[in-house]
């Protein structure tokens, strides 16, 4: 979901279930292949949009450093004979870019329990949630009065949450795009060793 844009609150629903080879990674003196599994969540109203922006869920786990090593045996080899190999990192405590990421030991029971049974997931809150959330905080009343929640330690860091519409937003990332280009893409290097 890199440059997904934005990424609205509401109800989104699970869809397929794609398993893709990512690469291979060391587990002692064995290579072992890396498969990661990709929720796709089609989304309802303002987040009517998550199919094109490539919005769902994932193990939180990803190689990183990856160099390509010449292995033609391998049934993933490129028309080179080429694989990547990298080193996998679990990141269950950091961020993803723009989709849902579990542990991959949550991601264990979470993927076989919603493939062919589509559940919905309310992941981000939506315009009129984040403004009850901050009619409570202005107004001093307690969340749980006014019906609405939102996690006490990321609130206690942002303070009142604010809503910002598409129209607001949009400008600013697109000039921050025209400012910032992203660098030409890179091939992925030759391993060293």
């Amino acid at each position: 979901a890199m440059d997904s844009e934005l990424t609205a609150g509401g109800a989104y629903m699970t869809a397929e279930t794609k398993t893709s080879f990512k690469g291979y990674y060391r587990v002692g003196a064995q290579n072992a292949v890396f498969m990661r599994s990709f929720i796709q969540f089609d989304g309802e109203g303002e987040a009517a949009n998550a199919r094109q922006r490539v919005i769902g869920g994932h193990p939180a786990a990803i190689l990183k450093g990856l160099c390509m090593r010449k292995n033609p045996q391998s049934s993933y080899a490129n028309r080179d004979g080429f694989v990547p190999y990298g080193k996998l990192v679990n990141y269950a405590g950091g961020r993803s870019n723009g989709c849902t990421s579990w542990s991959p030991a949550d991601a264990e029971q979470i993927i076989p329990l919603v493939k062919n049974s589509p559940t919905t997931l309310y992941i981000y809150p939506e315009s009129r949630d984040i403004a009850a959330v901050a009619r409570a905080k202005a107004g001093g009343q307690a969340l749980s009065a006014a019906g609405v929640y939102w996690n006490a330690s990321c609130l206690k860091e942002i303070g009142t949450p604010k809503f910002w519409p598409k129209k607001t937003l949009e400008p600013i990332i697109a000039q921050y795009k025209k400012d910032h280009p992203a660098p030409p893409p890179q091939p992925v290097p030759i391993c060293q060793d």
